[in-house]
């Protein structure tokens, strides 16, 4: 899926959607390291779904997608799959967005083409779950600017003061 944007200097460039191959594992192992946003333990979670993802790509629970440059640099990726004993339901795993390119629609491009796998797949809503510490407030307030809204929030789930809030889409 390509993408087009306005440049820093007016040019337009282009970004793509394609799946994850074996070579982005280290840029997106850095990628996550750089945006500053996840405990060791989170990026191990995230490593070992990108892995399930690169060894085993006809696997069903775990889809994986990278946004790239023209140049194929890594923007960001996207980990998503089809809720287990539901009808439609997606859940929006990760997204990240490398530090360098935040605020530049990287983002706001993944969700786009997520919203149109997800119709694909007869899909009705797409949860995302995430904190409510005040370094995820830019992340809150994105979700809701792309028309999600939240749906449940479980007080103190990651850790004192750390609550887990899922945003909910719904795409019917």
């Amino acid at each position: 899926m390509a993408i087009h944007r306005e440049g820093a200097k007016g040019a337009e460039e282009e970004m793509r959607i394609r799946p994850l191959i074996s070579k982005d594992r280290e840029g997106l192992h850095s990628m996550i390291t750089r945006t500053q946003m996840f405990t060791p333990e989170e990026i191990d979670v995230a490593m070992e779904l990108i892995d399930i993802v690169l060894k085993d790509p006809d696997q069903k629970d775990y889809r994986s997608v990278c946004i790239v440059s023209d140049d194929d640099q890594l923007l960001g990726y996207l980990c998503y799959g089809l809720a287990p004993m539901t009808q439609g339901t997606i859940d929006l795993y990760w997204i990240v967005v490398d530090s360098s390119f935040q605020g530049k629609g990287v983002g706001s491009n993944l969700l786009v083409y997520l919203e149109e796998v997800a119709k694909g797949m007869n899909g009705r809503m797409i949860l995302a779950e995430t904190s409510s510490i005040p370094s995820y407030d830019k992340t809150l307030t994105f979700y809701v600017r792309k028309g999600f809204k939240e749906v449940a929030r479980v007080l103190d789930y990651y850790s004192p003061g750390n609550d887990r809030i899922t945003f909910c889409k719904r795409l019917l």
